[in-house]
């Protein structure tokens, strides 16, 4: 299927490895102009390197930059001011429990994932709408529908970021700009890595162990893989996808028990 996404400009935030990347793969695969994001420049050259080299034709390039940071979302806005496709991304808070959840750390949960991708939207949706197109995927979390303790921090920051964007979305896609979330769920990246290295410290297991009792949970048997997550992602982005705006899809491998 021809998505309609050849010349469009994309940029993905924190994309130097894991979902952000993925998605930024499937994007410049599909024709788009891709930018990624990250703040260690030597990773995001070998990032754009794995990319072109999967992708000889691919147009790439990359902005080192913190997006927890006022200065950092600007440094991206003076080099990007205009763009055709947002998928907002980031790193998530660690794991933990109530006894850990400050002040601080509650800020800081909305410091990386809820407020960036709004300020972001509030400088890129109003050029989407003059133009009439617009696509906004936010990588969000499956726990947005069934939130777990020792991820509450994130599930909460995440969960706001899910209903602010859904208020969005009923506003602007008459000028069809669109937003929707990507719901992972043990998909087989580096911060799936991070929560298995949590609970072999935590519980005394090896990786191994931890990552045989998370995949019996999983109704498909198995990881997803970041590539099937991408794909999600740049069929959202297409332009097939202007009538599907304010939704959550789950990339779980069928897990959730819920209806809807």
């Amino acid at each position: 299927m021809e998505l309609g996404l050849q010349g469009r400009s994309a940029f993905v935030c924190a994309s130097s490895q894991g979902l952000g990347l993925a998605c930024a793969t499937a994007l410049a695969r599909e024709g788009a102009r891709v930018t990624i994001n990250g703040r260690t420049e030597g990773k995001l050259q070998r990032a754009v390197a794995t990319l072109q080299a999967a992708h000889p034709d691919a147009v790439v390039g990359y902005i080192v930059a913190d997006l927890n940071s006022a200065q950092g979302r600007e440094t991206i806005l003076k080099t990007l001011p205009e763009v055709d496709i947002l998928v907002t991304n980031n790193e998530g808070p660690k794991p933990g429990g109530l006894e850990e959840w400050t002040e601080e750390a509650l800020l800081g949960a909305m410091e990386m994932n809820m407020i960036p991708a709004v300020q972001l939207m509030r400088q890129y949706i109003p050029g989407m709408r003059a133009r009439k197109f617009g696509r906004i995927v936010n990588i969000t979390s499956a726990m947005v529908k069934s939130p777990r303790y020792f991820m509450g921090l994130s599930t909460a920051a995440r969960t706001a970021l899910t209903a602010i964007s859904k208020a969005i979305a009923r506003e602007v896609v008459a000028d069809n700009v669109t937003i929707n979330n990507l719901m992972p769920e043990k998909i087989d990246t580096p911060r799936q890595d991070a929560v298995a290295a949590h609970f072999a410290k935590t519980e005394g297991l090896t990786r191994d162990e931890v990552r045989a009792r998370t995949i019996a949970t999983i109704a498909a048997k198995r990881f997803g893989q970041a590539s099937e997550f991408g794909d999600a992602c740049a069929f959202l982005c297409s332009a097939q996808a202007g009538y599907i705006s304010g939704q959550n899809l789950q990339l779980d491998g069928g897990t959730y028990e819920g209806l809807i």
